[in-house]
């Protein structure tokens, strides 16, 4: 019998037990929950080069049209708020992600094939852009409302009103930064919005909803669907109670299948119009697509005995 102490076996702190994955999993955004689709389907999401990236939620009819109703819903309250309070939340929206950069550069960079740079800088102008439309919720009502000179003894002033309801097919090519391009403008002027997320890479819309959820934004304002385009999109067209829809990310057979459906209530419609490039200043256009003018009269009257009049 050896007389040597016997040798432990030293455990090397570095090493680590290997550990799972945990895989994110997407879901609707709808009424400020997160619902699954109502019909239990999903479809399978890859990046630019075919690889899988998650299971994003394939939205049913019944989807929209709850999703219509959350929008409803919300609208009183938030076309009734303050431009100034409005600006406020969608600056908390830009603050909100800033602080998840990273994550939308990753999720961009993934679904449209870009390098980290190109999506740093999709991300950036996203961000920005809620900013500026922050800027502007205060500001659009001198720009297209005023004072306006009639023949007769009247006050006559135009003021805008938001239209109600929007649906939005966002673009399918730019998924974060063609998707803020037109949902931003779409709530900025106090309309409610149902959104369907781009069909090929709804990811980063999905995540979006992460972060309207923590920002301060009533729920139901912004509503985001995933899956078909053509199969959600038809319900919202010919849905009643929607009041306007944005065919951005329509094709041109769609958008016109489309455009008949909301002839019915004679929804606003805004047609696809091709964007070279979505980091170019916007302009007003799309917020005004979506307000409607109010004009009031009112008599002016006589001050004092001689006669004169404001």
């Amino acid at each position: 019998m050896s007389d040597k102490p016997e040798k432990t076996e030293k455990i090397d702190k570095s090493e680590r037990t290997e550990r799972l994955s945990v895989f994110k999993t997407y879901k609707l955004y709808v009424g400020g929950k997160f619902p699954r689709s109502e019909s239990g389907r999903v479809y399978e999401v890859t990046d630019a080069k075919g690889k899988w990236l998650a299971n994003a939620p394939q939205s049913s009819r019944k989807d929209a049209r709850d999703a219509v109703v959350a929008a409803r819903k919300a609208f009183g309250a938030w076309s009734g708020a303050t431009a100034y309070n409005r600006g406020q939340i969608l600056y908390r929206i830009a603050e909100m992600l800033e602080g998840r950069r990273d994550q939308y550069v990753r999720e961009v960079g993934e679904a449209e094939g870009l390098s980290r740079s190109k999506a740093a800088a999709q991300v950036d102008a996203a961000i920005d852009r809620w900013v500026w439309y922050a800027g502007w919720t205060d500001k659009i009502a001198q720009v297209v409302g005023g004072g306006n000179p009639v023949a007769g003894p009247f006050f006559n002033l135009s003021s805008p009103e938001p239209t109600g309801v929007v649906a939005v097919l966002a673009p399918q090519e730019s998924s974060f930064l063609g998707l803020v391009s037109v949902v931003a403008p779409v709530v900025a002027t106090g309309n409610t919005a149902v959104v369907i997320a781009s069909e090929k890479a709804p990811l980063p819309a999905l995540s979006l909803g992460e972060v309207l959820a923590t920002s301060d934004l009533p729920g139901g304002v912004v509503n985001i669907l995933s899956g078909r385009t053509a199969e959600i999109a038809a319900p919202l067209a010919a849905h009643q109670d929607v009041n306007a829809i944005d065919l951005a990310g329509a094709d041109e057979v769609l958008a016109k299948e489309l455009e008949i459906a909301a002839a019915d209530n004679l929804k606003r419609v805004l047609r696809p119009q091709p964007v070279d490039d979505w980091t170019a200043a916007p302009g007003t256009e799309r917020m005004t697509a979506f307000l409607e003018t109010k004009t009031v009269w009112h008599p002016t009257g006589s001050l004092g005995a001689s006669g004169s009049s404001y």
